[in-house]
């Protein structure tokens, strides 16, 4: 039996026969209780890091305008977030050595909290983001650098 879709056996053709590969097919667009749904997740996903809201964008994009732009939203601050991250990691990492060497222990102190308040912030404006996405709004932070257009 042969598949209908498949081109005929020609044997005096010069070209090797093809296997027959069907198109792949786009995506179906999310439902809006989905995509409202995805544009949640890549919200709440900040508290871990930035790569659900990655994820998300990349995955659903196109299949959803709410999770495009609110993963996109979301993305955007937690790029922001990292970089702050990792600047304070640094920052108080040389004035802590600095403070310490000098004996002024107390500051010290302060200064080795700003990673984890900054962490802390994240994972509050993480929470309100999916918790607005959710209830059927959207949710823009308050600052962010908006790398991802």
């Amino acid at each position: 039996m042969t598949d209908p879709n498949q081109p005929p056996y020609d044997p005096n053709s010069a070209q090797p026969q093809q296997p027959y590969q069907a198109a792949p097919t786009p995506s179906a667009p999310l439902a809006a209780n989905e995509d409202r749904q995805w544009a949640m997740w890549a919200h709440f996903g900040g508290v871990i890091g930035f790569l659900p809201a990655l994820i998300i964008y990349l995955v659903f994009k196109d299949r959803g305008r709410l999770t495009n732009q609110e993963a996109k939203e979301a993305l955007n601050w937690q790029i922001t977030f990292t970089i702050g991250y990792i600047v304070l990691i640094i920052l108080s990492a040389i004035l802590n050595t600095a403070l310490f060497a000098t004996g002024v222990w107390f500051l010290a102190v302060i200064v080795g909290l700003l990673p984890l308040l900054w962490w802390v912030l994240n994972v509050i404006f993480s929470i309100m983001g999916g918790v607005k996405v959710n209830g059927g709004g959207s949710y823009r932070y308050p600052f962010a650098v908006r790398l991802i257009k």
